[in-house]
Parts: C-alpha cells; sequence; structure tokens
C-alpha cells in the first residue's frame, strides 16, 4: 500500500456464543471490500482477535462506521459476541516487509 494511509485495529474477546457469528463477520468484510476508500484487511484470533483494516483517510472510516449495516452488526456484537473490545485508529507513515 502507498503510504501514508490509516488502519483500524479491532481488538477484542469473545464471549462463547457462536450462532451468527461468523456469517456476521463474513458479511461485514465483503461489505467493506465495497466502501470507497477501504485497502484492507488482515485478522488473527486465538484467545483474542485482531483484526486490522486499512483505509485511505479518515473520511472512509467515518463511512464505514456509520454505514447502517455495520451500525448493526456493531449492536449485536455487544449485546452477543464480545465480552470486550478496543477500536484504535493509526496513520501509517511507513511500511516495509519481507
Amino acid at each position: 500500500m502507498k503510504t501514508p494511509y490509516y488502519a483500524v485495529i479491532f481488538t477484542s474477546k469473545r464471549t462463547n456464543l457462536e450462532e451468527g457469528y461468523a456469517e456476521m463477520a463474513y458479511n461485514m468484510v465483503a461489505l467493506a471490500q465495497q466502501q470507497p476508500g477501504f485497502l484492507g484487511v488482515e485478522s488473527a484470533r486465538n484467545e483474542i482477535g485482531i483484526t486490522v483494516s486499512y483505509w485511505k483517510d479518515l473520511e472512509a472510516i467515518k463511512n464505514w462506521k456509520q454505514n447502517l449495516d455495520h451500525l448493526d452488526a456493531q449492536r449485536k456484537g455487544r449485546e452477543k459476541w464480545y465480552e470486550y473490545y478496543t477500536v484504535r485508529i493509526a496513520l501509517v507513515e511507513r511500511e516495509y516487509g519481507l
């Protein structure tokens, strides 16, 4: 990705309720991929889950946060699927790797 861009880091601990979670998570990634300014996503889960989505700018993040389907998923997450979560938004100024 061409820097600078933004990373939204979603760290969470799940409840034991599985019903509907996998489908909702899949649908949210598919929906995010259709949003203007979306650049990509990475996710990992063991005891805690970490999902990092990448965005062109803060306006794209704001629009995603206000998407009606995403708002519904957030509500269900708070009610059913997460013991806790933290969202962090970071500006990525440089990246490198192998």
